[in-house]
């Protein structure tokens, strides 16, 4: 049952961080909602309780460094060619962080307190 809840907050945030990225890149109000923010900040909590086993925190954590390492890229710029797609491109990824960067902290304290109690 929990895994199902781990699985379903997972999908539920992406879905929640590409429509609400899609709305922060066109400048919508509702795309920068703090609520938005704490319902994603919530559902990256649950899936670093629940989700990721203790055989998975490597690649975890890996693809974790990699969607915040994304989101320093500069995808603003690609308005010059494609207005307003740069924007909504770096709407979805900072949505996307703010989805795995508290999952990521949690994965992370658990290994660092399972290296601890060796």
């Amino acid at each position: 049952m929990a895994n199902q809840v781990g699985k379903w907050a997972f999908l539920i945030g992406v879905i929640v961080a590409v429509v609400t990225g899609i709305g922060a890149g066109l400048n919508a109000a509702w795309g920068t909602s703090a609520w938005v923010t704490l319902l994603l900040v919530v559902l990256g909590l649950v899936v670093g309780f629940v989700n990721i086993t203790t055989k998975e925190v490597q690649g975890f954590l890996i693809a974790s460094v990699a969607v915040l390492m994304a989101n320093t890229a500069n995808l603003g710029s690609v308005d010059t060619l494609v207005d307003p797609l740069g924007g909504i491109l770096a709407g979805i990824i900072a949505k996307a962080v703010v989805l795995v960067a508290p999952a990521a902290l949690i994965v992370a304290l658990r290994a660092v307190y399972g290296f601890a109690a060796e």
